[in-house]
């Protein structure tokens, strides 16, 4: 299947790609393609080295021609959102991706894909063994667990890499040309709840949310797509005010970066409320279908009878549950009064877990403002608090301030419109790139960041579009040709 891809243009980007795809690489389980790129570099006989928290540095002298040249860090994360359809039997642990090409797009069977940041990875690995790109000095920096806490670049540290340029690879529009990005917290509210009897002459059901798009929780929130906890909650919340619904378990949603695509519960009902609760909640069913009918045409929502559970939660820590919840915030909280269309603050309830006397609520809060990040994440902890959780708030990292003054954004802007007869769209982005923190530890190193068309990251929907590869790929070694010289 793979071997479709391979034959793909240009072929050492894509060759790269598949390398990498065949090696089980989840976010906090980097120790393989920790491994895979080590040997990559010695093998090329090059300086490699890996840090103390397992960042992969690989460093190759200039071109002939390039000496003077400022030197330039390329930069990719190693790490992939592992998310997959429910009816997808795959071990992200073990097995490579399986990929295929259908038309324009290159997709996987079943669950992400690892363009995000794979192509990325590919682009640094191809250039590292060519012989033919011309290039100045080259670090290429490949960081770990950049998607579930950005621990790679938080602990690189200061003064081990010696560029004065770098290109982050991690952007996912070949026509954007990035300048900025969110900085984000994880919000985290845990409780324990009493278990009780479930009432005697009930019926119980199994109500799952499915079928959703999902996506990337910072660069899609914009798109008001459906969340599966909070679309869930409604119709918990609804049955337990209107006829006493009694949760035995949730299971909703994965990753803090990747919007909820399904949720499920486990909930009863008293037989005598059974014949109301059903016609309600078919009608609450087809209204939210309604409303979501253009953003999520897939969306199902079923409820079917199961074995009805021994034990429910209590009905005060229920109540205060459904309602936490309720008023929780979603979405988009503030859109940037400074760049038009740019997602300033937003919140996205990534997982409700709900099971034998204990909850867990997982949220990421994402702001290119420091100060409205800090606002939000504490409008969800006293939420929460007031309801009986404890809140931790952690893996606060920052995010990266434009600079329109940059010297490498001029030399990109000009370069692409050359190339292309038309202007880059410069803009910010709504995720969390590693330039900001890896600009904390570099505070005189200028960043940009760019890169291919992939669509639908962080979900199983992601793909990478071909042209858009082909565009990218002449474009990086255009890039590396125009590096300014030295001062």
């Amino acid at each position: 299947m793979n071997e479709e891809i391979r034959a793909l243009e240009p072929k050492p980007l894509w060759n790269k790609f598949a390398d990498l795809n065949a090696v089980p690489r989840p976010s906090k389980k980097e120790e393989r393609v920790i491994e895979f790129m080590k040997n990559f570099g010695n093998k090329l006989g090059l300086e490699t080295l890996v840090d103390e928290v397992g960042n992969v540095i690989i460093r190759k002298p200039a071109t002939k021609g390039m000496e003077d040249r400022k030197p330039v860090v390329l930069q990719s994360h190693l790490d992939m959102v592992h998310q997959k359809n429910s009816d997808s039997n795959f071990d992200f642990d073990n097995q490579g991706i399986e990929m295929y090409v259908e038309g324009d797009w290159v997709k996987a069977k079943g669950t992400t894909l690892g363009a995000d940041n794979g192509l990325g990875v590919a682009t640094m690995m191809a250039i590292l063994e060519s012989d033919e790109i011309a290039h100045p000095e080259l670090e290429a920096l490949f960081t770990i667990d950049e998607e579930t806490g950005m621990t790679g670049a938080m602990g690189l540290k200061p003064g081990l890499l010696k560029g004065e340029i770098l290109l982050n690879l991690d952007t996912e529009e070949d026509d954007e040309i990035g300048i900025g990005c969110a900085g984000g917290v994880d919000v985290t509210a845990a409780r324990t709840y009493k278990e009780e009897e479930t009432p005697e002459n009930s019926t119980a059901y199994k109500i799952v949310v499915k079928g959703l798009q999902g996506g990337h929780s910072g660069m899609d929130i914009i798109k008001g797509l459906g969340n599966a906890n909070k679309l869930m909650n409604r119709i918990l919340f609804d049955g337990f005010e209107n006829f006493g619904l009694r949760i035995a378990e949730i299971n909703g949603g994965g990753l803090r970066n990747a919007i909820p695509r399904e949720s499920e519960a486990v909930v009863a009902v008293e037989d005598i409320q059974k014949k109301d609760f059903l016609e309600t909640s078919e009608k609450l069913i087809n209204e939210i279908k309604q409303e979501y009918k253009s953003l999520e045409p897939n969306m199902k929502i079923e409820l079917t009878e199961t074995e009805l559970p021994k034990k429910v939660m209590e009905v005060g820590a229920q109540e205060l549950l459904v309602k936490a919840i309720y008023s929780a915030h979603n979405g988009v909280y503030r859109m940037s009064p400074e760049i038009e269309g740019l997602v300033e603050t937003s919140n996205n309830i990534a997982k409700v877990v709900v099971k034998e006397g204990k909850i867990e609520i997982l949220c990421l809060t994402r702001s290119s403002v420091e100060s409205g990040k800090n606002d939000l994440a504490n409008s969800l902890r006293s939420g929460f608090e007031l309801a009986g959780f404890d809140v931790e708030l952690s893996g606060s990292y920052p995010g990266w301030a434009p600079n329109m003054d940059s010297a490498i954004l001029k030399v990109l802007d000009e370069l692409y419109q050359e190339m292309n007869n038309e202007k880059a769209d410069i803009a910010a982005c709504h995720a969390g790139l590693e330039c900001g923190i890896l600009g904390n530890h570099y505070p005189e190193m200028d960043m940009i960041s760019f890169g291919p068309t992939i669509r639908g990251a962080h979900s199983p929907d992601e793909r990478a579009s071909i042209s858009s590869a082909k565009k990218y790929w002449v474009f990086v070694k255009e890039v590396l040709k125009n590096i300014p010289k030295k001062n």
